[in-house]
C-alpha cells in the first residue's frame, strides 16, 4: 500500500472546480469498490485529467496492487492505439464522456464520471513484482519507451519531497501541470502523504477562473516549468493579491537565471519560500533541491541532492571528476532510480536494470559550497512546457511526413527549431508538429537554409546549424 488514508479519514483530500469536497475516508472507500472492480493486479491505462475521478483510479490502483500508465486524456487517438495493441492491457480508466469512443468494448464500472472499461486482455503480460507505474518518457510524441517505477522508488522520492520541502496536513496545492506528468504527478504523491487537500483544476494560469479558485480554496502553494514562471512574470505575479500563497516550486527544465533571480526576490520580499529544483522520471521525480534560503545568494543553481541522493560527476572516461568548476557528465544515485525502461509489453517483467545509479544525459558543474549548475545537455532532447521531447524521434516523424524536404531539429528548452529546406511548407510542418505533440505552436520556430550540413558520413553537422541562430 502506497499511502495510509485512513490515517486522515476525516480530512479533506480532493477540492473540485465547482468547490465540491472529498475526504480521505471517501477516496479509500470508492478506492477499494474500483480496485475490485478491476478484480487482479494488472496493467490499467488512466486517461487523466485534473479531475477527482483521475485522481481515484491512480490512487485505487496504486494502494490495491494494479499497475496504472499514466496518459493525458488528449493523446492523440491513433498514439494511444499503437500503445494498447503494443502494451495490450487489460483495462482503461477514462472520463465517461470518453467511453463512446471505445464502441467495442464494454464498461463495467463507474464512479465519479470515469468509467472502468474492459479490454479483450487477459494479464497478456507477466509484470514484475516490484513494478508499481508506468509513465512516459518522450511528451506525446507517440514512442512507446516507458518508465518502469517501483513501490520503493515512489516511496522514497515522496518521502524525500516531504522532508525537504517540510510538508503538512495544512498544504493547500492546486494542481498548474497534468497529473500524468511526472512533476505534477509528485506534488500529488507528496501532499497525499501528508493528509493535505489538493485542489484539482482543470483551468490555466491563464484563465481568470484559475485566479479565483485560488483566491477561494485558499491555496497555498503551486508548482511549474519554466514557461509557467514566465507566464507568471508576464501576469505579473509581483503584484497579484495572493494572500494564501506560501511556497512554490520550479522544474522541468532551467529556468533563466535572470527570471530565477527575479522570482526568488519576490519571495524573499514577500516573506514566501521558493525551491527550484531538478529531475527526471527516471528518478521518480526529484534528483535535487535548491534551499529556498539560498534561492537568491545561488540563483542559477538546481542546488544539492535531495535526502537520500548523492550527485557525482564524470569525465568523458567515467572517471569522477573531484575538483569544483569542472564541467561533467551528472551522474545520481538514490532510492529514487527507477527500474529500467519498456519498449513493449515483454518488458514489464524485467528486474532492476538502472541498480540505483541512473547517468542523466545532463553536463553540470559544482561550485565550492557544493551546489550544481546544469551547464547543457549530452544527448539531444529538449523540454518543452516541462515535457521531455527527443530532437531524433521528431526528426523521424517530420521525415515520415513531409518526404521530399530535408530538415532537422535543433533548440532550447521551450522552442524548438526546425531547419528546413523549402519555405513554402513553414505552416504546415508547425501544424503537423501541434497536431502530432499537442504543444502550442508557440514551442515551434523554424529556419530556412539552403542546404542541411552534413559530413562524409551524412551525419548532420547540428553545431553549424546553431551558428545559423546564434
Amino acid at each position: 500500500m502506497m499511502w495510509r488514508f485512513d490515517l486522515f479519514s476525516d480530512n479533506t483530500a480532493i477540492i473540485t472546480d465547482d468547490g465540491t469536497e472529498v475526504t480521505y475516508g471517501e477516496l479509500e472507500q470508492e478506492g477499494a469498490l474500483l480496485a475490485a472492480a478491476a478484480g487482479r493486479r494488472c496493467l490499467v491505462f488512466v486517461l487523466c485529467r485534473n479531475e477527482k475521478g483521475s485522481l481515484l483510479g491512480y490512487t485505487s490502483f496504486l494502494n490495491n496492487n494494479i499497475v496504472p500508465l499514466l496518459l493525458d486524456a488528449a493523446l492523440e487517438r491513433e498514439l494511444l492505439t499503437n500503445l494498447i495493441e503494443n502494451y495490450k492491457p487489460d483495462h482503461i480508466w477514462l472520463p465517461q464522456s470518453m467511453a463512446d469512443t471505445f464502441p467495442d468494448y464494454s464498461e463495467i464500472y463507474s464512479a465519479w464520471d470515469y468509467s472502468l472499461i474492459e479490454l479483450p486482455y487477459t494479464n497478456e503480460y507477466a509484470l514484475n513484482n516490484e513494478l508499481a507505474l508506468l509513465l512516459t518518457t518522450s511528451g506525446s510524441t507517440g514512442s512507446p519507451k516507458l518508465v518502469r517505477q517501483s513501490y520503493k522508488n515512489i516511496k522514497a522520492n515522496t518521502e524525500s519531497i516531504v522532508s525537504y520541502l517540510k510538508l503538512t496536513e495544512i498544504e493547500r496545492p492546486i494542481t498548474t501541470m497534468p497529473m500524468s506528468y511526472t512533476y505534477g504527478l509528485s506534488i500529488i504523491n507528496s501532499h497525499l502523504w501528508v493528509g493535505a487537500s489538493m485542489i484539482l483544476t482543470q483551468k490555466t494560469l491563464m484563465d481568470r477562473e484559475f485566479w479565483s479558485e485560488f483566491k477561494n480554496f485558499r491555496a497555498t502553494s503551486f508548482g511549474g516549468v519554466p514557461y509557467i514562471y514566465e507566464m507568471l512574470d508576464k501576469l505579473r505575479l509581483y503584484r497579484m493579491d495572493l494572500p494564501s500563497l506560501q511556497t512554490m516550486t520550479q522544474a522541468g527544465g532551467k529556468l533563466s537565471p535572470d527570471l530565477h533571480k527575479k522570482i526568488a526576490e519576490f519571495a524573499q520580499a514577500s516573506g514566501r519560500e521558493f525551491f527550484v529544483m531538478y529531475g527526471q522520471t527516471e528518478a521518480t521525480a526529484r534528483m535535487s533541491y535548491l534551499p529556498s534560503e539560498k534561492s537568491l545568494e545561488k540563483y542559477g543553481s538546481m542546488g544539492i541532492a535531495i535526502p537520500g541522493g548523492v550527485f557525482e560527476l564524470i569525465d568523458e572516461n567515467g572517471e569522477i571528476i573531484e575538483e569544483n568548476e569542472i564541467v561533467g557528465e551528472l551522474v545520481y544515485k538514490g532510492d529514487n532510480v527507477t527500474l529500467g525502461y519498456a519498449e513493449c509489453g515483454a518488458d514489464l517483467s524485467k528486474d532492476n536494470e538502472f541498480g540505483g545509479v541512473l547517468i542523466t544525459g545532463d553536463m553540470a558543474k559544482r561550485d565550492s559550497d557544493g551546489y550544481y549548475y546544469i551547464t547543457g545537455r549530452k544527448k539531444r532532447f529538449l523540454k518543452l512546457f516541462g515535457s521531455r521531447v527527443n530532437l531524433d524521434e521528431t526528426e523521424r516523424m517530420l521525415d515520415s511526413r513531409f518526404k521530399d524536404i530535408d530538415c532537422a531539429c535543433g533548440g532550447i528548452d521551450d522552442k524548438m527549431t526546425v531547419f528546413l529546406t523549402d519555405s513554402e511548407t513553414t505552416s504546415q510542418v508547425i501544424d503537423f508538429l501541434v497536431e502530432k505533440t499537442g504543444f502550442h505552436h508557440t514551442a515551434f520556430t523554424t529556419v530556412t537554409v539552403e542546404s542541411i550540413p552534413r559530413n562524409e558520413a551524412g551525419k548532420i553537422l547540428y553545431s553549424e546549424l546553431n551558428e545559423l541562430v546564434d
